[in-house]
């Protein structure tokens, strides 16, 4: 056993619900999880828009206090950690304000409404001695981070297909109230920032960076009631689907379809890798199995794709969790985003390249706002 002094390091964290929570989870669970971390947290503030529910999350998750003022938490000398779960359009300001005090970041996704605030959220922390870190805990899923190991050692030969496809129901019935997830001003685009900006960055973290894209997109559902049971009906302007098709850097090109009109579809983000030499595919509603084909002997009658349970010891977690067989969830990759970012802040890991940094964060609403005007405009657009 370790018998060095880990580095203590105050936590402070801007949202108390939704996501929120399973980052709540995350701060709990690390100790145990990965026990004589580098670094000590220590809980210190939850700011929110009630009082009541600020103070309230606090007491439940181990703070020391609840607030209604993010600068309360940006200013507090006991945080060098800043956790932003807020809504998009509060992204920018508390951020750059805990960056330009030297607090370490992890924002949620997508960094910002668009490129140009992304931009600037880049420019402020680059030369700065802090670590930043964009939630995309999708690349800690471990059959996704299997997956990226098999075709970087090029196990698939070259990459010539990238079909992605996230989908759920979450907008199906006409009645759901509106939210700051239907408005532009706040949001900045609609199923394309909230869920297209997941499987985009799978593909940069799997396949490289994209050149071009195309697309169209859809408001179904232009007005909806400003809250549950109200007569009371909100536009929506931003969309609700979208198909799109895509182009990487290396010749190889894909397919992207997000939509939350599908009923039945939960949280179905699947995606499907086609190389010279096999394929993968994944499905996050069976987020420990991973699909690889890889062609068999000639007089083999089983071919086809194998399911490949991703809980053994010499996969990506293995052990660290659970004895082989014994499943993880969704939740669990928020406690290795944490592990990763926490070993970063501790100078034993950098966040790049398996995680997602400020950097790769702008890269993302670059690809997102690309999408949004190739619908605008009906033409291919170049990513620059």
């Amino acid at each position: 056993m370790s018998t060095r002094t880990p580095l203590t390091v105050g936590v402070g964290v801007l949202g108390y619900a939704g996501v929120a929570r399973a980052h709540f989870n995350a701060l709990r669970k690390l100790p145990y999880i990965f026990p004589d971390p580098p670094v000590r947290l220590h809980l210190v503030g939850i700011a929110g828009r009630s009082p009541a529910g600020a103070d309230g999350a606090a007491r439940r998750y181990g703070f020391d206090y609840g607030t209604t003022d993010w600068r309360r938490l940006v200013e507090d000398p006991q945080i060098q950690l800043f956790i932003n779960c807020s809504p998009n359009d509060t992204h920018a300001e508390p951020s750059l304000a805990a960056a330009e005090l030297g607090k370490h970041l992890l924002c949620e996704k997508p960094l910002a409404r668009d490129a140009r605030e992304a931009k600037r959220m880049w420019d402020g922390v680059r030369r700065r001695r802090i670590v930043h870190q964009v939630s995309y805990n999708y690349r800690f899923v471990p059959a996704v981070r299997f997956a990226r190991e098999m075709i970087q050692a090029g196990e698939l030969g070259e990459i010539i297909h990238f079909r992605t496809q996230y989908t759920d129901e979450s907008l199906s019935d006409p009645s759901t109230p509106h939210t700051w997830r239907q408005e532009k001003r706040r949001a900045g685009s609609g199923a394309v920032g909230d869920i297209a900006s997941h499987v985009l960055d799978l593909g940069r973290f799997l396949i490289g960076e994209l050149k071009q894209v195309s697309g169209m997109s859809r408001i179904v559902t232009p007005r909806r009631p400003a809250k549950a049971g109200s007569r009371t009906m909100k536009v929506v302007d931003v969309e609700d689907l979208y198909v799109g098709a895509l182009e990487f850097a290396d010749r190889g090109m894909g397919t992207l379809e997000v939509s939350m009109f599908c009923p039945g579809r939960k949280n179905f983000l699947t995606f499907e890798v086609n190389g010279t030499q096999g394929s993968l595919c994944f499905n996050l509603e069976r987020l420990n199995e991973l699909e690889v084909y890889r062609p068999e002997p000639k007089g083999r009658r089983d071919r086809g794709f194998k399911t490949v349970l991703v809980t053994d010891r010499d996969h990506p977690y293995g052990g660290r969790w659970w004895p082989t067989g014994h499943i993880i969830g969704w939740e669990h990759t928020f406690v290795h985003q944490l592990h990763h970012l926490i070993r970063a802040i501790a100078g034993e890991e950098t966040v790049r390249p398996l995680a997602a940094d400020f950097q790769d964060g702008y890269i993302n609403t670059v690809l997102c706002d690309a999408l949004v005007e190739a619908a605008r405009t009906g033409r291919r657009v170049n990513v620059k």
